[in-house]
């Protein structure tokens, strides 16, 4: 296998050829299967070529005002609110009325596109299964193809699947979760198809073509005449929300359905977008199903934002939590701005999973999360995420006996109260300690997490936490910034300083901590020795990579010769 296009490798030629049919401009590098040729129709090929051709330079323009905004930050700038815009924080506009179908949302459940996965999921007696393309799945073509296979058996409610291990079959119940997808943001390319010479926007092909094959049966029999629904993750401003609302308005006009059809919800994940959460609902107006508390990504882009700012350090991950002041303003202004424009607001993850042989500790991880729901539907989140089936009914009861047979808190908890809170309040440093076993977790964590993803796995169960992306990130991007400040772990009362030499210990002592924990035989099939590679490159770069998965991409992605090779 050799490198190609500066993405992954060239698989040999097999002797029995076939190959999409595509339109002009396109060359699909992926391999040909006669299912995933059931997705990429001419046809809905079409429609994610005309969705690149038009708004490429948009999505192009907008990544380079990320660039800018991150010198800025690394010059000592702070993020803020943007007085050219206060006319719009100010004004007394509201989005679109909540379509009845997704009026009550009070626990969301989440995972890959994988085909058990979305029936356990639609079955779990949650109100919302978001299927994830973007953090939860490593987005190889078989993934991202298998996906949308599974997607559209589930929406056309045909799917099932056979587990011969058990000697189970798994179907949709008579009632189901309501559908919402999560495409790729807009930073992650498409690698195994080409349009016009260039890698496709991962984003589009993931909407463009669970849209198109998926927006009339799904309106007939989820969404009460409206949909599809979906998550919009990763932006950082209301240009790059305007781009979405562009594209839902461009989908709408080809599937000749009502304006306004389409509906998302925004996760604030980024530091930059909480400052601008009005402006993103605003230009979503029409299309706007509120926002998400996205706490994992929002530290991980609290320390990104932060790179070059040595007097903004992180504690260990496990002391950020919805108490810290600057997580909480976050949370609490988030409730106000969705309740005064009339949309939900959503609570955070539980990444809690169920522990099956140790009955005490699984109790004390209920607690843990029946009192962070608590905090949540207190504070007047209208619903909130699970990770786990398992979690489900402990969520439902917590918000169910505050909230009663309301289907939300839109309407009844306004949080005027939150309208002071100010710049100073969502930048206030958090506090803390840093420790060895931070260090050493992070690490651990990283370094699984990846291996998994370099085989395929997205959402991984590490330590009786579900793992995704984000928390990946919040290890990376911490190791990186105590590396590069030579932090003192302060709470181990020792002295010690973080250095290379301290860290190359550390990487070598959890490897081996890691062969031991998962086994030798394990440990030798995986790719832990690719991941740590990558892991402690990234940890030890001199400048910040801004995403974990951009690097790794390149070591998933394999490319088939022209003609196709069919396996």
């Amino acid at each position: 296998m050799i490198s190609v296009g500066g993405y992954g490798y060239t698989a040999p030629a097999s002797r029995k050829i076939n190959s999409y049919d595509v339109p002009e401009g396109v060359d699909i590098r992926g391999r040909f299967d006669e299912e995933f040729a059931t997705i990429l129709t001419k046809d809905a090929l079409q429609f994610v070529v005309d969705l690149q051709r038009e708004f490429r330079n948009h999505i192009k323009y907008s990544m380079e005002c990320r660039k800018e905004a991150k010198r800025r930050y690394n010059e000592g700038a702070l993020p803020g609110f943007d007085p050219a815009t206060r006319y719009i924080r100010d004004g007394q506009w509201t989005c679109a009325p909540v379509p009845p179908s997704v009026a009550d949302r009070r626990v969301e459940i989440t995972g890959p596109v994988e085909r058990k996965m979305i029936i356990n999921a639609l079955n779990s007696g949650a109100k919302v299964f978001m299927a994830d393309f973007e953090d939860a799945l490593s987005p190889s073509w078989e993934n991202l193809m298998r996906g949308q296979v599974n997607l559209k058996d589930a929406v056309n409610g045909t799917i099932s699947f056979t587990d011969k291990a058990r000697n189970r079959v798994y179907k949709l119940n008579d009632e189901t979760a309501k559908l919402f997808v999560r495409p790729r943001g807009w930073h992650l390319p498409e690698a195994h198809i080409f349009i016009d010479g260039e890698p496709a926007t991962g984003c589009l092909v993931d909407f463009g073509l669970y849209f198109f094959h998926n927006y009339a049966t799904f309106r007939k029999t989820q969404g009460q005449g409206f949909g599809p629904f979906f998550y919009l993750p990763k932006m950082e401003n209301s240009r790059e929300a305007k781009i979405w609302n562009s594209v839902f308005e461009r989908a709408e006009k080809m599937a000749g359905i009502e304006k306004g059809s389409i509906r998302a919800t925004v996760l604030i994940e980024t530091l930059p977008a909480v400052f601008q959460m009005d402006e993103i609902l605003y230009e979503l107006r029409d299309h706007s199903v509120g926002l998400n508390c996205g706490r994992w990504d929002y530290i991980f882009s609290y320390v990104k934002t932060f790179q070059g700012h040595p007097d903004r350090l992180l504690p260990d991950r496990v002391q950020v939590g919805m108490s810290q002041h600057f997580m909480k303003s976050y949370s609490d202004l988030l409730i106000r701005t969705c309740h005064r424009r009339g949309v939900h607001a959503m609570g955070g993850m539980a990444a809690q999973i169920p522990i099956r042989d140790d009955p005490t500790a699984n109790e004390a991880a209920f607690d843990l999360v029946r009192k962070d729901k608590l905090r949540e539907v207190k504070a007047g989140h209208d619903g909130t995420w699970a990770a786990h089936p398992g979690l489900i009914q402990a969520c439902m009861e917590v918000f169910t006996n505050t909230m009663g047979n309301s289907p939300n808190q839109i309407e009844t908890v306004k949080r005027d109260d939150a309208s002071s809170i100010t710049e100073d309040d969502l930048l206030q440093r958090p506090r803390g300690v840093r420790t060895m076993e931070g260090l050493r977790l992070n690490t651990r964590v990283g370094i699984q997490y990846l291996a998994a993803w370099l085989t395929g796995a997205g959402s991984v169960p590490l330590y009786n936490l579900m793992e995704d992306a984000a928390t990946a990130e919040i290890s990376r991007v911490q190791n990186w910034q105590w590396l590069k400040y030579g932090v003192e772990l302060d709470g181990d009362a020792l002295g010690v300083r973080v250095n290379r030499e301290l860290f190359g210990r550390v990487v070598d002592e959890e490897m081996a901590r890691i062969e031991r924990e998962v086994g030798k035989e394990k440990f030798k099939k995986g790719m832990y020795k690719e991941a740590c590679k990558i892991f402690s490159r990234q940890c030890s770069a001199s400048t910040l990579d801004d995403f974990l998965t951009l690097d790794a991409y390149n070591h998933i992605v394999i490319h088939y010769p022209k003609g196709q090779s069919k396996l």
